[in-house]
């Protein structure tokens, strides 16, 4: 019978295992790397060796595994080149990530390759890439900030039957907001958003004396330049 020997060492068994040991025993090493080509060779060759002498394998069946083995190796080698190539593709683009701790968006700074996984650089953090959610241009990813913006500062907000004029500052900071964005940018806002929104406008409104009257006063505008100009042109007649 076998005897299972150990270091001992100041009263601890010491683990004397080199470390390819330990990596071919890591289940996670075992799962990226099943079995390869030079295993699959030295099977075959053992079996050749152990077979029955009286009623051999077919040659024909082993030449046909292998060539469906290196088929199936080539095809998972073009997969992984896929995806790195991928990987690598994202980087300086605007990505939105959601990980077990919550949505993270930004850019990509750099890409890792640790542990047969990828890793994406946003924020000073690293991210696996199966956890890629959306990859955007520029002009998506600024209107996607600013609605995320808009919406952290009517998070800090009260409700319109709480609004008093101790919020009116920072409610004229997000109206202010609401106006520097397009059109293509404020369809992000959220419905809830922009209901609360306006609810708060109108006390804000009621509040300040302020109406929304940009539309009567460029009516007003455009009829007084039409008045001038027609008068001009009569003066010019009469001369």
């Amino acid at each position: 019978m076998a005897l299972l020997t150990q270091t001992i060492k100041d009263g601890k068994v010491v683990d004397t295992q080199s470390e390819a040991q330990k990596k071919k025993n890591d289940p996670a090493y075992q799962k990226n790397n099943g079995l390869d080509k030079e295993a699959f060779l030295q099977l075959l060759v053992a079996q050749m060796q152990y077979q029955d002498p009286l009623e051999p394998m077919d040659n024909t069946e082993y030449i046909s595994q292998l060539a469906t083995f290196s088929q199936l190796e080539a095809t998972q080698n073009l997969a992984d080149t896929v995806t790195n190539s991928f990987g690598n593709s994202l980087v300086g683009k605007y990505v939105i990530l959601n990980t077990d701790t919550g949505t993270i968006h930004g850019k990509v700074d750099y890409v890792m390759y640790e542990g047969g996984e990828i890793l994406l650089a946003v924020n000073d953090g690293l991210y696996n890439i199966e956890d890629l959610d959306t990859v955007a241009d520029s002009t998506y990813y600024e209107a996607f900030e600013m609605a995320n913006m808009f919406s952290t500062m009517l998070g800090l907000l009260p409700d319109a039957k709480e609004f008093t004029n101790a919020n009116v500052e920072a409610f004229g900071k997000l109206k202010a907001v609401l106006e520097a964005m397009d059109v293509y940018q404020q369809s992000f806002i959220s419905e809830d958003d922009m209901k609360k929104y306006k609810e708060l406008l109108a006390v804000y409104e009621r509040l300040t004396g302020n109406t929304s009257d940009k539309t009567d006063t460029t009516d007003k505008t455009d009829k007084t330049d039409k008045t001038d100009k027609t008068e001009a042109a009569d003066d010019l007649k009469d001369e």
